[in-house]
């Protein structure tokens, strides 16, 4: 043998495992609070469909504001269905954490390596996170080490074009899956309902102080009994440019990293000071 082809031959004995590995895709669990046929979840689930093994669990109703709760001393039923091509789906009676919980452990088997919630019909951002179905699945996952990330258009009409919302979805979870975050991560992303052409982009931004400034219409049924209707008007206090609402205000879409640690460390601090025994 020349050394020619010896060298060649070195050259080609490399391991079949360094040569042929095949990256896995990433598993991506899927989930909202509008219901599992709502059309927020059918455009998320288009978005992001090769990037990932998608398996999709929602609620079988709409659930909107239910925040993190959770079923307790009532049965919960998984019914596996076929309202979206080519990805194994299952309906829930559950709340969306319901789903997220029953996702983990009865569907996967497994922790997914992303969680996506939405796409919400209707706003998510400032306050609506605390009460938002959407972002408490999102926030549900995070607390079980799965990163996630909830998205909102600021649509409520079932017929809302989620055009701009697909492009920008598609985007961040591409920057999800390429970065290394941290696996409690959870992202509130709000999207403007503008033509896609209008939106200049997406912003980090911090949740802003704003909150709906209520009043209850006292009605009466035909019983004559009283009844309350929430109503009420959203009111912006902040002024600041680098907030969620400012941001949809001038058509960018809003990312807010959020966390489910409530500690307000600032004041820790403080009480640890002032507050001797």
């Amino acid at each position: 043998m020349t050394k020619k082809s010896s060298a060649a031959s070195k050259k080609t004995s490399k391991p079949v495992s360094q040569t042929r590995v095949k990256k896995e895709k990433p598993v991506i669990l899927i989930t909202n609070d509008d219901g599992v046929t709502a059309p927020g979840i059918k455009n998320l689930v288009e978005a992001v469909k090769d990037l990932g093994q998608i398996y999709v669990v929602a609620p079988d109703k709409p659930q909107s504001g239910m925040g993190h709760a959770i079923t307790i001393g009532h049965p919960l039923r998984l019914h596996k269905i076929h309202s979206i091509e080519n990805v194994e789906t299952w309906s829930c009676t559950g709340t969306p954490v319901d789903c997220v919980k029953l996702a983990v452990d009865k569907v996967l088997h497994r922790k997914p390596d992303l969680c996506l919630s939405g796409i919400n019909h209707g706003a998510n951002h400032s306050i609506n996170v605390i009460y938002s179905g959407t972002m408490s699945a999102a926030v549900e996952a995070a607390i079980e080490s799965i990163p996630s990330a909830g998205f909102s258009l600021l649509d409520y009409s079932i017929e809302a074009d989620f055009t701009g919302a697909r492009k920008y979805v598609r985007l961040i979870v591409e920057k999800m899956l390429s970065s290394k975050l941290d696996k409690h991560t959870v992202l509130n992303v709000n999207i403007p309902s503008v033509p896609v052409e209008l939106l200049k982009g997406f912003k980090i931004c911090r949740q802003a102080y704003a909150k709906y400034v209520e009043d209850f219409i006292e009605r009466n049924d035909p019983h004559g009994r009283h009844y309350y209707w929430l109503t009420g008007e959203f009111v912006n206090f902040d002024k600041g440019k680098d907030t969620d609402v400012w941001a949809l205000d001038n058509n960018y879409v809003s990312v807010v990293p959020v966390e489910f640690d409530l500690t307000n460390y600032a004041l820790k601090a403080q009480l640890e000071k002032t507050w001797k025994q």
